[in-house]
């Protein structure tokens, strides 16, 4: 299956601990280049996020964005009433005792030890929150380049077709454009009351004609896109190998423009390079 390397996912999540919020997004290039974007507290998860996009992404620069607000409940401060009961009949043995002794204040009250209670935050419930999140944003993310991958695979396989008509078209054309090159020598020669010598003139045909065959060069093309197809049905990273075929398809292009005699195989090789161009562009794009 085609993969684009170009995606986007983004996860929210509200608990009574506050909310978080994960954003990944993932653009082209020509290895895996994963930037991560972490609060101080959940710093340590990057480790693990970054394995993670190892095991199922080969190629792109994905950028990973998490952001953590605490609820206010977190940061609250309640009595225990149970300790403070406690801690004032305790007291009161003492005075009734110790008559003379001073006695703490309310605030030095509730310094003494589980009195007052910090609602505190339970960082490893929002740990496990932003893991379950990120495995959630990477599954989206990889689906994402999976759907837009087969769009390009689309784009690519009407290109082929298109090259595929343009070689079959310039292959049926050949032996009207020999023919037709050596009626304009036999022309020529008779415009300039020229007599050769049919050997002579049969062979300077054989020569025409062999600087114009294209034979090899049509029959690479086919091969080639025959290849691209193929590595089109293939699973996994494909786009470096897809970038060589451009680069092999524009060479028997410019092969042909060169050997190109007649205004037909010029207008099929001009074709044929926009054509191998607007797929290389797409294959930027593919994992």
């Amino acid at each position: 299956m085609v993969h684009s390397m170009t995606a986007f996912s983004r996860q929210d999540l509200e608990a009574d601990w506050g909310s978080l919020q994960l954003e990944l997004r993932s653009v082209n290039q020509r290895y895996l280049e994963p930037h991560f974007r972490l609060p101080e507290a959940l710093r340590d998860l990057e480790p693990g996020f970054r394995d993670a996009l190892r095991k199922r992404l080969a190629r792109g620069k994905i950028e990973c964005t998490l952001r953590f607000d605490a609820s206010d409940k977190s940061d609250s401060l309640s009595v225990n009433h149970e300790r403070l009961a406690a801690l004032s009949s305790a007291l009161a043995e003492v005075r009734a005792t110790l008559p003379e002794v001073h006695m703490p204040d309310a605030l030095a009250m509730l310094g003494h030890p589980g009195v007052l209670e910090g609602g505190g935050l339970d960082l490893d419930a929002v740990k496990q929150a932003a893991n379950q999140m990120f495995k959630q944003a990477l599954n989206d993310l990889v689906e994402g380049r999976a759907r837009e991958g087969e769009q390009l695979k689309a784009l690519i396989e009407e290109r082929l077709a298109a090259i595929h008509e343009l070689v079959a078209e310039v292959r049926e054309r050949m032996p009207q454009i020999l023919e037709r090159q050596r009626t304009q020598l036999e022309e020529k020669l008779a415009n300039l009351n020229v007599e050769l010598d049919p050997h002579r003139l049969e062979a300077e045909v054989v020569l025409m004609a062999q600087k114009a065959d294209v034979a090899e060069e049509l029959d690479r093309l086919d091969t080639h896109v025959t290849e691209v197809g193929r590595q089109l049905k293939q699973k996994g990273p494909i786009g470096r190998r897809l970038d060589f075929l451009m680069q092999e398809l524009n060479r028997e292009a410019n092969t042909l423009s060169s050997k190109s005699v007649v205004a037909d195989t010029t207008r099929c090789a001009v074709e044929l390079k926009v054509l191998i161009e607007q797929m290389r562009e797409q294959i930027q794009n593919i994992e």
